[in-house]
């Protein structure tokens, strides 16, 4: 898996928030799936101490896991050399995972007293761009250390967002902190987009959460044109490992995410 020569550096994308509760996993996980189906060679980075995507992936057992997220960035910390391809999972749905578990608890120990240590998973990144068109990076709905690295690693963002009131007060509290990453550590961060996700049109007020985050960010940031359906088989799916593509082809969720996927490919 060497790197192709003349090949484009890969685009690595950062999906977060600042609450959880957002379809923020799941959509990593079918975005991620979805451009491996379009033969986009792409790597999910499971950077969540929860390890929630490895899960949803079919890593039963991640502590018993012998080299995770955990692992590579320790061996940039300590300047060690070793192969960045180490740990890899391939998922049979086409798409490679770099998994997590508890052991990642423990980085954000190891970075504190460091000089650059926002930039230690950005030095993992880098050497495997050459071999990924896509590299997604998953991470908790905290800014910490890893966050940090995290945005400080990625080429832009995606922003899952629940039309709902507390969910838009968070967006607002994420902006914040992209813009200062921005400002200080990586200056070429974009914003790829907002998703609206969990969307369930039957409840009170969503078109009105969904028409607020429309006025109020849309004249600056895309807005993806397709909004995530609620929908029970899309939590369903990652009990069985599985992406929403298999577990139910045919439902809305399933249909939502490919059009996704349709619009991410077209930001370039």
């Amino acid at each position: 898996m060497g790197k192709t020569i003349g090949k484009t550096i890969g685009k690595t994308i950062f999906i977060g928030a600042r609450k959880g509760g957002v379809g923020k996993t799941t959509t990593t996980a079918s975005l991620g799936v979805g451009l491996a189906r379009k033969g986009k060679k792409t790597l999910l980075i499971d950077a969540d101490s929860q390890h929630s995507l490895t899960v949803s992936l079919g890593v039963r057992e991640p502590d018993k896991l012998p080299f995770t997220l955990a692992t590579a960035m320790n061996h940039i910390i300590s300047e060690t050399d070793f192969d960045p391809t180490d740990g890899i999972i391939h998922h049979a749905e086409g798409v490679d995972l770099l998994p997590a578990n508890s052991s990642l608890t423990g980085i954000e120990l190891s970075l504190a007293p460091l000089i650059g240590r926002e930039t230690v998973l950005k030095q993992y990144v880098e050497q495997l761009k050459p071999r990924y068109d896509y590299i997604l990076i998953d991470t908790a709905p905290t800014l910490d250390l890893l966050t940090v690295n995290a945005l400080a690693a990625a080429d832009s963002v995606i922003i899952p967002v629940v039309p709902k009131y507390l969910d838009a007060i968070g967006l607002e509290l994420l902006l914040k902190s992209i813009a200062q990453i921005q400002r200080q550590i990586n200056l070429s961060l974009e914003i790829e987009g907002i998703l609206l996700t969990m969307v369930d049109r039957r409840a009170n007020f969503t078109q009105e959460i969904i028409s607020l985050v429309e006025n109020a960010y849309g004249g600056k940031i895309r807005i993806f044109g397709e909004h995530i359906p609620r929908s029970i088989r899309a939590a369903e799916c990652s009990a069985r490992g599985v992406s929403i593509y298999q577990y139910d082809p045919k439902g809305k969720a399933a249909a939502a995410y490919a059009a996704l996927v349709g619009e991410v490919l077209n930001c370039g």
